[in-house]
């Protein structure tokens, strides 16, 4: 075999390339940390994005696997790259409640009033589902609760829609106010 053959043999098709690449968005998906250490110390982009604008970050957020989490954020992704539907990785993981990924996130500089494109934070997020102790820790953190989504509504307001009666009572004792007079 000659150079030629070789180097010919190692490139991917574009086929192969997209089904590669897929791999890669499921070794976030499903949280191996080894898999992803090992292929970001190849060189792979830390901040690789799929045809949703989903990056490994996001995935492996909004899936709740916080050593995965770490392992990208050891590698420099950035916590504030949005998908194609203006979602970030700390909405993700306050939606699903895993309160040790939103830690991670808040810790590697995630902006904990960042919102979405139709205004919604990462606290409104939590408060929507009954998701109290991150509503607590992002609080504590400096998330703004009187902060308000596109429509004027708080994260009172949002779980007041969604009947999440733990965090209204847990707002409600805060002061917030459903929506901005």
């Amino acid at each position: 075999m000659t150079d030629t053959d070789i180097s010919a043999s190692k490139t991917m098709t574009e086929d192969e390339a997209a089904e590669f690449a897929e791999q890669v968005f499921d070794v976030a998906r499903q949280g191996n940390a080894v898999m992803l250490e090992r292929l970001l110390e190849k060189g792979l982009p830390a901040d690789l994005r799929n045809h949703k604008g989903d990056t490994l970050l996001m995935l492996a957020s909004y899936h709740c696997h916080a050593d995965a989490v770490r392992v990208l954020l050891n590698h420099k992704a950035d916590p504030e790259i949005r998908n194609d539907n203006g979602q970030s990785p700390i909405a993700g993981a306050a939606f699903k409640g895993d309160l040790a990924v939103v830690r991670l996130l808040v810790e590697a500089g995630a902006d904990i009033d960042g919102a979405s494109a139709d205004g919604r934070t990462a606290l409104m997020m939590a408060a929507m589902f009954n998701r109290n102790e991150i509503v607590d820790y992002l609080i504590s953190q400096g998330a703004d609760p009187h902060a308000t989504d596109a429509k004027g509504i708080t994260a009172l307001g949002a779980a007041q829609a969604m009947g999440a009666t733990v965090t209204i009572e847990q707002l409600s004792k805060m002061g917030v106010q459903p929506a901005r007079s």
